[in-house]
Protein backbone atom coordinates (compact mmCIF):
# COMPACT_ATOMS: atom_id res chain seq x y z
CA UNK A 1 0.00 0.00 0.00
CA UNK A 2 2.81 2.41 0.85
CA UNK A 3 4.50 1.67 -2.46
CA UNK A 4 1.23 2.26 -4.30
CA UNK A 5 0.65 5.59 -2.55
CA UNK A 6 4.23 6.66 -3.30
CA UNK A 7 3.83 5.80 -6.97
CA UNK A 8 0.52 7.67 -7.12
CA UNK A 9 2.07 10.77 -5.51
CA UNK A 10 5.00 10.64 -7.92
CA UNK A 11 2.62 10.40 -10.88
CA UNK A 12 0.68 13.43 -9.66
CA UNK A 13 3.88 15.46 -9.29
CA UNK A 14 4.94 14.49 -12.79
CA UNK A 15 1.59 15.54 -14.21
CA UNK A 16 1.81 18.88 -12.40
CA UNK A 17 5.30 19.46 -13.79
CA UNK A 18 4.16 18.61 -17.32
CA UNK A 19 1.13 20.87 -16.95
CA UNK A 20 3.33 23.66 -15.65
CA UNK A 21 5.73 23.29 -18.56
CA UNK A 22 2.90 23.41 -21.11
CA UNK A 23 1.21 26.35 -19.37
CA UNK A 24 4.46 28.33 -19.50
CA UNK A 25 4.28 28.68 -23.28
CA UNK A 26 0.86 30.40 -23.35
CA UNK A 27 2.03 32.70 -20.54
CA UNK A 28 5.08 33.71 -22.57
CA UNK A 29 3.04 34.25 -25.70
CA UNK A 30 0.49 36.37 -23.81
CA UNK A 31 3.23 39.01 -23.49
CA UNK A 32 3.54 40.45 -27.01
CA UNK A 33 7.09 41.63 -26.35
CA UNK A 34 8.25 38.16 -25.38
CA UNK A 35 6.53 36.65 -28.40
CA UNK A 36 8.06 39.33 -30.64
CA UNK A 37 11.53 38.73 -29.19
CA UNK A 38 11.30 34.98 -29.81
CA UNK A 39 10.07 35.57 -33.35
CA UNK A 40 12.92 37.98 -34.05
CA UNK A 41 15.50 35.48 -32.81
CA UNK A 42 14.08 32.79 -35.10
CA UNK A 43 13.79 35.04 -38.16
CA UNK A 44 17.21 36.58 -37.65
CA UNK A 45 18.78 33.13 -37.29
CA UNK A 46 17.38 32.26 -40.73
CA UNK A 47 18.61 35.57 -42.14
CA UNK A 48 22.10 35.08 -40.71
CA UNK A 49 22.24 31.59 -42.24
CA UNK A 50 21.24 33.03 -45.62
CA UNK A 51 23.86 35.80 -45.43
CA UNK A 52 26.65 33.36 -44.57
CA UNK A 53 25.62 31.01 -47.36
CA UNK A 54 25.07 33.48 -50.18
CA UNK A 55 26.69 36.86 -49.46
CA UNK A 56 30.43 37.08 -50.21
CA UNK A 57 32.76 37.57 -47.24
CA UNK A 58 34.64 40.88 -47.18
CA UNK A 59 38.33 40.66 -46.32
CA UNK A 60 39.34 43.46 -43.95
CA UNK A 61 40.99 42.56 -40.63
CA UNK A 62 40.70 38.77 -40.40
CA UNK A 63 44.15 38.01 -41.85
CA UNK A 64 45.72 40.63 -39.56
CA UNK A 65 43.98 39.08 -36.56
CA UNK A 66 45.27 35.63 -37.46
CA UNK A 67 48.83 36.93 -37.98
CA UNK A 68 48.81 38.62 -34.59
CA UNK A 69 47.41 35.52 -32.91
CA UNK A 70 50.00 33.32 -34.62
CA UNK A 71 52.79 35.49 -33.25
CA UNK A 72 51.32 35.21 -29.75
CA UNK A 73 50.92 31.44 -29.99
CA UNK A 74 54.47 31.25 -31.32
CA UNK A 75 55.78 32.68 -28.04
CA UNK A 76 56.09 36.39 -28.83
CA UNK A 77 55.27 38.58 -25.83
CA UNK A 78 56.50 41.96 -27.03
CA UNK A 79 53.38 43.79 -28.21
CA UNK A 80 55.35 45.87 -30.68
CA UNK A 81 56.31 42.69 -32.54
CA UNK A 82 52.75 41.35 -32.80
CA UNK A 83 51.81 42.66 -36.23
CA UNK A 84 49.49 41.97 -39.12
CA UNK A 85 48.58 43.38 -42.53
CA UNK A 86 46.96 46.41 -40.92
CA UNK A 87 49.83 47.17 -38.53
CA UNK A 88 50.79 46.37 -34.94
CA UNK A 89 48.37 44.94 -32.39
CA UNK A 90 46.48 47.70 -30.53
CA UNK A 91 43.98 45.67 -28.50
CA UNK A 92 44.34 44.37 -24.91
CA UNK A 93 45.22 40.77 -24.15
CA UNK A 94 41.63 39.47 -24.05
CA UNK A 95 41.52 39.91 -27.81
CA UNK A 96 44.40 37.47 -28.25
CA UNK A 97 42.77 34.78 -26.11
CA UNK A 98 39.43 35.05 -27.91
CA UNK A 99 40.91 34.91 -31.41
CA UNK A 100 43.39 32.21 -30.41
CA UNK A 101 40.38 30.08 -29.45
CA UNK A 102 38.68 30.94 -32.73
CA UNK A 103 41.81 29.99 -34.68
CA UNK A 104 41.99 26.70 -32.81
CA UNK A 105 38.34 25.87 -33.53
CA UNK A 106 38.27 27.05 -37.16
CA UNK A 107 41.85 26.43 -38.23
CA UNK A 108 41.97 30.05 -39.30
CA UNK A 109 39.37 29.43 -42.01
CA UNK A 110 36.78 32.10 -42.72
CA UNK A 111 33.64 30.02 -43.29
CA UNK A 112 33.59 28.18 -39.94
CA UNK A 113 34.49 31.48 -38.27
CA UNK A 114 31.44 33.05 -39.91
CA UNK A 115 29.27 30.33 -38.38
CA UNK A 116 30.74 31.11 -34.95
CA UNK A 117 30.06 34.81 -35.44
CA UNK A 118 26.53 34.00 -36.59
CA UNK A 119 25.95 32.18 -33.31
CA UNK A 120 27.52 35.14 -31.48
CA UNK A 121 25.13 37.50 -33.29
CA UNK A 122 22.10 35.54 -32.08
CA UNK A 123 23.45 35.37 -28.52
CA UNK A 124 24.03 39.13 -28.53
CA UNK A 125 20.59 39.77 -29.98
CA UNK A 126 19.04 37.58 -27.31
CA UNK A 127 20.78 39.53 -24.54
CA UNK A 128 19.74 42.86 -26.06
CA UNK A 129 16.12 41.73 -26.39
CA UNK A 130 16.21 40.59 -22.75
CA UNK A 131 17.29 44.11 -21.75
CA UNK A 132 14.50 45.63 -23.84
CA UNK A 133 11.82 43.30 -22.51
CA UNK A 134 12.87 43.78 -18.89
CA UNK A 135 13.00 47.58 -19.14
CA UNK A 136 9.60 47.91 -20.81
CA UNK A 137 10.36 51.16 -22.66
CA UNK A 138 9.58 50.28 -26.28
CA UNK A 139 6.25 49.10 -27.71
CA UNK A 140 6.35 45.50 -28.86
CA UNK A 141 6.54 46.30 -32.57
CA UNK A 142 9.57 48.59 -32.12
CA UNK A 143 11.67 45.63 -30.96
CA UNK A 144 11.99 44.77 -34.66
CA UNK A 145 14.27 47.78 -35.11
CA UNK A 146 17.18 45.96 -33.45
CA UNK A 147 17.15 43.44 -36.33
CA UNK A 148 16.89 45.91 -39.21
CA UNK A 149 20.51 46.99 -39.68
CA UNK A 150 22.25 45.86 -42.85
CA UNK A 151 25.53 47.27 -41.56
CA UNK A 152 25.44 45.43 -38.22
CA UNK A 153 24.68 42.09 -39.88
CA UNK A 154 27.71 42.73 -42.07
CA UNK A 155 29.93 43.66 -39.12
CA UNK A 156 29.18 40.35 -37.43
CA UNK A 157 29.19 37.71 -40.16
CA UNK A 158 30.92 39.32 -43.15
CA UNK A 159 33.72 41.23 -41.38
CA UNK A 160 34.31 39.21 -38.17
CA UNK A 161 35.41 42.24 -36.15
CA UNK A 162 36.43 42.01 -32.49
CA UNK A 163 33.85 44.72 -31.75
CA UNK A 164 31.26 41.93 -31.88
CA UNK A 165 32.72 40.09 -28.90
CA UNK A 166 33.32 43.29 -26.95
CA UNK A 167 29.74 44.50 -27.35
CA UNK A 168 28.22 41.08 -26.62
CA UNK A 169 30.10 41.00 -23.32
CA UNK A 170 29.10 44.61 -22.61
CA UNK A 171 25.44 43.78 -23.10
CA UNK A 172 25.87 40.71 -20.87
CA UNK A 173 27.41 42.95 -18.20
CA UNK A 174 24.42 45.29 -18.43
CA UNK A 175 22.00 42.39 -18.13
CA UNK A 176 23.81 41.23 -14.98
CA UNK A 177 23.63 44.72 -13.49
CA UNK A 178 19.91 44.93 -14.26
CA UNK A 179 19.51 41.96 -11.94
CA UNK A 180 21.64 43.74 -9.31
CA UNK A 181 24.58 41.35 -9.84
CA UNK A 182 27.13 44.14 -9.70
CA UNK A 183 30.25 42.09 -9.04
CA UNK A 184 29.50 39.71 -11.90
CA UNK A 185 28.64 42.67 -14.12
CA UNK A 186 31.96 44.38 -13.37
CA UNK A 187 33.92 41.22 -14.15
CA UNK A 188 32.15 40.80 -17.49
CA UNK A 189 32.58 44.53 -18.18
CA UNK A 190 36.33 44.22 -17.59
CA UNK A 191 36.47 41.20 -19.92
CA UNK A 192 34.79 43.33 -22.60
CA UNK A 193 37.39 46.08 -22.10
CA UNK A 194 40.12 43.47 -22.53
CA UNK A 195 38.88 42.85 -26.07
CA UNK A 196 38.40 46.46 -27.14
CA UNK A 197 38.71 49.68 -25.18
CA UNK A 198 35.66 51.42 -26.65
CA UNK A 199 33.72 49.76 -23.81
CA UNK A 200 35.32 52.35 -21.48
CA UNK A 201 32.81 54.87 -22.87
CA UNK A 202 30.36 53.17 -20.49
CA UNK A 203 32.68 53.65 -17.49
CA UNK A 204 31.59 57.16 -16.34
CA UNK A 205 27.85 56.36 -16.13
CA UNK A 206 28.68 52.96 -14.63
CA UNK A 207 30.65 54.65 -11.86
CA UNK A 208 27.71 56.94 -11.09
CA UNK A 209 25.42 53.91 -10.89
CA UNK A 210 27.81 52.10 -8.57
CA UNK A 211 27.98 55.11 -6.26
CA UNK A 212 24.18 55.24 -6.18
CA UNK A 213 23.61 51.52 -5.67
CA UNK A 214 26.51 50.16 -3.61
CA UNK A 215 28.24 50.78 -0.32
CA UNK A 216 31.96 51.50 -0.11
CA UNK A 217 33.01 47.90 0.50
CA UNK A 218 30.92 46.75 -2.45
CA UNK A 219 32.46 49.36 -4.76
CA UNK A 220 36.02 48.54 -3.71
CA UNK A 221 35.55 44.78 -4.09
CA UNK A 222 33.79 45.15 -7.46
CA UNK A 223 36.52 47.42 -8.84
CA UNK A 224 39.17 45.08 -7.45
CA UNK A 225 37.54 42.19 -9.28
CA UNK A 226 37.51 44.17 -12.52
CA UNK A 227 41.18 45.13 -12.07
CA UNK A 228 42.10 41.54 -11.31
CA UNK A 229 40.65 40.45 -14.65
CA UNK A 230 42.93 42.91 -16.46
CA UNK A 231 45.98 41.80 -14.48
CA UNK A 232 45.38 38.08 -14.99
CA UNK A 233 44.72 38.44 -18.73
CA UNK A 234 47.69 40.72 -19.27
CA UNK A 235 50.07 38.86 -16.97
CA UNK A 236 52.16 37.13 -19.69
CA UNK A 237 52.90 40.55 -21.17
CA UNK A 238 53.14 42.52 -17.92
CA UNK A 239 55.91 40.27 -16.58
CA UNK A 240 57.93 40.37 -19.81
CA UNK A 241 57.33 43.65 -21.68
CA UNK A 242 55.04 45.76 -19.45
CA UNK A 243 55.74 49.16 -21.05
CA UNK A 244 55.22 47.84 -24.57
CA UNK A 245 51.98 46.14 -23.55
CA UNK A 246 50.46 49.11 -21.74
CA UNK A 247 51.53 51.65 -24.38
CA UNK A 248 50.18 49.57 -27.27
CA UNK A 249 47.08 47.95 -25.78
CA UNK A 250 45.84 51.01 -23.88
CA UNK A 251 46.89 53.81 -26.20
CA UNK A 252 44.25 56.54 -25.91
CA UNK A 253 46.02 58.92 -28.29
CA UNK A 254 45.76 57.03 -31.56
CA UNK A 255 44.93 59.08 -34.67
CA UNK A 256 42.61 57.32 -37.09
CA UNK A 257 42.77 57.67 -40.87
CA UNK A 258 40.57 60.49 -42.15
CA UNK A 259 39.33 58.46 -45.14
CA UNK A 260 37.54 55.94 -42.92
CA UNK A 261 35.77 58.50 -40.73
CA UNK A 262 32.00 58.24 -40.97
CA UNK A 263 31.11 61.10 -38.63
CA UNK A 264 33.63 63.91 -39.30
CA UNK A 265 34.46 63.40 -42.98
CA UNK A 266 33.45 67.01 -43.66
CA UNK A 267 36.30 68.29 -41.45
CA UNK A 268 39.46 69.03 -43.50
CA UNK A 269 42.12 66.42 -42.85
CA UNK A 270 44.74 68.80 -41.36
CA UNK A 271 42.19 69.87 -38.73
CA UNK A 272 40.89 66.32 -38.27
CA UNK A 273 44.31 64.96 -37.27
CA UNK A 274 45.29 67.99 -35.19
CA UNK A 275 45.74 67.80 -31.43
CA UNK A 276 43.56 70.88 -30.98
CA UNK A 277 40.57 69.14 -32.56
CA UNK A 278 41.07 66.08 -30.35
CA UNK A 279 41.31 68.21 -27.21
CA UNK A 280 38.18 70.17 -28.18
CA UNK A 281 36.18 66.95 -28.57
CA UNK A 282 37.52 65.64 -25.26
CA UNK A 283 36.44 68.83 -23.48
CA UNK A 284 32.99 68.61 -25.10
CA UNK A 285 32.75 64.98 -23.98
CA UNK A 286 33.62 65.79 -20.37
CA UNK A 287 31.31 68.82 -20.26
CA UNK A 288 28.35 66.83 -21.62
CA UNK A 289 28.98 64.03 -19.14
CA UNK A 290 29.14 66.54 -16.29
CA UNK A 291 25.91 68.25 -17.39
CA UNK A 292 23.98 64.99 -17.74
CA UNK A 293 25.34 63.73 -14.43
CA UNK A 294 24.40 66.96 -12.64
CA UNK A 295 21.01 67.67 -14.20
CA UNK A 296 19.80 64.16 -15.10
CA UNK A 297 21.47 61.24 -13.37
CA UNK A 298 21.93 62.94 -9.97
CA UNK A 299 18.99 65.35 -10.16
CA UNK A 300 17.10 63.67 -7.31
CA UNK A 301 20.20 63.83 -5.09
CA UNK A 302 20.55 67.60 -5.53
CA UNK A 303 23.06 67.55 -8.40
CA UNK A 304 26.43 65.94 -9.01
CA UNK A 305 28.51 67.76 -6.40
CA UNK A 306 25.92 67.39 -3.68
CA UNK A 307 25.54 63.71 -4.53
CA UNK A 308 29.29 63.07 -4.36
CA UNK A 309 29.62 64.93 -1.07
CA UNK A 310 26.68 63.06 0.46
CA UNK A 311 28.06 59.72 -0.66
CA UNK A 312 31.48 60.50 0.82
CA UNK A 313 29.84 61.45 4.13
CA UNK A 314 27.70 58.33 4.13
CA UNK A 315 30.72 56.07 3.64
CA UNK A 316 32.10 57.29 6.96
CA UNK A 317 28.81 56.97 8.82
CA UNK A 318 26.63 54.08 9.93
CA UNK A 319 23.36 55.59 8.72
CA UNK A 320 20.96 53.76 6.45
CA UNK A 321 21.98 56.06 3.55
CA UNK A 322 25.25 54.11 3.29
CA UNK A 323 23.39 50.85 2.60
CA UNK A 324 23.08 49.57 -0.99
CA UNK A 325 19.92 50.44 -2.90
CA UNK A 326 18.02 48.78 -5.73
CA UNK A 327 18.04 50.90 -8.88
CA UNK A 328 15.30 50.81 -11.47
CA UNK A 329 16.14 48.76 -14.56
CA UNK A 330 15.01 51.60 -16.82
CA UNK A 331 17.25 54.07 -15.01
CA UNK A 332 20.29 51.79 -15.22
CA UNK A 333 19.80 51.17 -18.93
CA UNK A 334 19.11 54.81 -19.76
CA UNK A 335 22.17 56.05 -17.85
CA UNK A 336 24.50 53.50 -19.45
CA UNK A 337 23.21 54.01 -22.98
CA UNK A 338 23.19 57.82 -22.74
CA UNK A 339 26.72 57.91 -21.31
CA UNK A 340 27.98 55.80 -24.19
CA UNK A 341 26.07 57.86 -26.75
CA UNK A 342 27.70 61.05 -25.49
CA UNK A 343 31.06 59.42 -26.21
CA UNK A 344 29.87 58.44 -29.70
CA UNK A 345 28.79 62.02 -30.48
CA UNK A 346 32.19 63.35 -29.38
CA UNK A 347 34.36 60.65 -30.97
CA UNK A 348 36.88 62.05 -33.43
CA UNK A 349 36.48 59.14 -35.81
CA UNK A 350 33.82 56.48 -36.15
CA UNK A 351 34.78 53.66 -38.51
CA UNK A 352 32.10 51.45 -40.02
CA UNK A 353 32.48 48.67 -37.44
CA UNK A 354 32.04 51.23 -34.65
CA UNK A 355 28.34 51.37 -35.48
CA UNK A 356 27.99 48.24 -33.36
CA UNK A 357 29.07 50.33 -30.36
CA UNK A 358 25.69 52.02 -30.13
CA UNK A 359 23.29 50.64 -32.74
CA UNK A 360 21.54 48.35 -30.25
CA UNK A 361 20.92 51.29 -27.92
CA UNK A 362 19.40 53.54 -30.59
CA UNK A 363 15.76 52.37 -30.34
CA UNK A 364 15.92 52.61 -26.55
CA UNK A 365 17.42 56.11 -26.67
CA UNK A 366 14.86 57.30 -29.20
CA UNK A 367 11.98 56.11 -27.03
CA UNK A 368 13.54 57.97 -24.11
CA UNK A 369 13.10 61.25 -25.98
CA UNK A 370 9.83 63.26 -26.00
CA UNK A 371 9.68 63.01 -29.80
CA UNK A 372 6.61 61.63 -31.60
CA UNK A 373 6.88 58.05 -32.83
CA UNK A 374 7.13 59.01 -36.51
CA UNK A 375 10.14 61.25 -35.80
CA UNK A 376 11.80 58.50 -33.76
CA UNK A 377 11.51 56.07 -36.67
CA UNK A 378 12.73 58.73 -39.09
CA UNK A 379 15.81 59.42 -36.95
CA UNK A 380 16.55 55.69 -36.67
CA UNK A 381 16.32 55.16 -40.42
CA UNK A 382 18.36 58.32 -41.05
CA UNK A 383 21.23 57.07 -38.88
CA UNK A 384 21.10 53.66 -40.55
CA UNK A 385 21.20 55.33 -43.99
CA UNK A 386 24.31 57.34 -43.09
CA UNK A 387 26.13 54.22 -41.96
CA UNK A 388 25.38 52.48 -45.25
CA UNK A 389 26.90 55.21 -47.43
CA UNK A 390 30.26 53.91 -48.68
CA UNK A 391 32.61 55.60 -48.83
CA UNK A 392 31.31 58.24 -46.47
CA UNK A 393 31.27 61.80 -47.75
CA UNK A 394 30.77 65.29 -46.41
CA UNK A 395 27.00 65.17 -46.83
CA UNK A 396 26.53 61.82 -45.10
CA UNK A 397 28.82 62.77 -42.19
CA UNK A 398 27.12 66.16 -41.69
CA UNK A 399 23.73 64.45 -41.73
CA UNK A 400 24.93 61.84 -39.22
CA UNK A 401 26.27 64.51 -36.87
CA UNK A 402 23.00 66.45 -37.09
CA UNK A 403 20.95 63.33 -36.36
CA UNK A 404 23.18 62.55 -33.37
CA UNK A 405 22.74 66.07 -32.03
CA UNK A 406 18.96 65.92 -32.44
CA UNK A 407 18.84 62.65 -30.49
CA UNK A 408 21.11 64.11 -27.81
CA UNK A 409 18.85 67.16 -27.52
CA UNK A 410 15.84 64.89 -27.16
CA UNK A 411 17.56 63.00 -24.35
CA UNK A 412 18.44 66.29 -22.65
CA UNK A 413 14.82 67.47 -22.98
CA UNK A 414 13.41 64.36 -21.29
CA UNK A 415 12.47 64.44 -17.62
CA UNK A 416 15.02 63.13 -15.08
CA UNK A 417 14.23 59.71 -13.67
CA UNK A 418 14.01 58.71 -10.03
CA UNK A 419 16.78 56.10 -9.85
CA UNK A 420 15.70 54.00 -6.88
CA UNK A 421 13.06 51.31 -6.70
CA UNK A 422 13.06 51.73 -2.94
CA UNK A 423 15.40 52.40 -0.06
CA UNK A 424 15.27 48.81 1.11
CA UNK A 425 18.64 47.23 1.64
CA UNK A 426 19.75 44.53 -0.75
CA UNK A 427 20.94 41.16 0.36
CA UNK A 428 24.66 40.66 0.80
CA UNK A 429 25.03 38.85 -2.52
CA UNK A 430 23.74 41.91 -4.38
CA UNK A 431 25.99 44.48 -2.73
Amino acid sequence: MAVKNSASAHAKRSRRKDAGAFSLIPKLLKNPKTAMALALLFIDALLISFIIAYVPYTKIDWDAYMSQVSGFLGGERDYKNLKGDTGPLVYPAGFLYVYSAIQYVTGGQVFPAQILFGILYIINLGIVLLIYVKTDVLPWWALSLVSLSKRVHSIFVLRLFNDCFAMTLLHAAMASILYQRWHLGLIIFSAAVSIKMNVLLYAPPLLILMLQAMNISGIISALAGAALVQIVLGLPFLVSYPIEYISQAFNLGRVFIHFWSVNFKFIPEPIFVSKEFAVSLLIAHLVLLAFFAHYKWCKHEGGLLNFLCSRIRSYFSTSSSSLPKALKKEYITTTMFVGNFIGIVCARSLHYQFYSWYFYSLPYLLWRTPFPTLLRVFLFLGVELCWNVYPSNSCSSVLLLCLHLVILWGLWSSSPENPCVSDKSLSRKDK
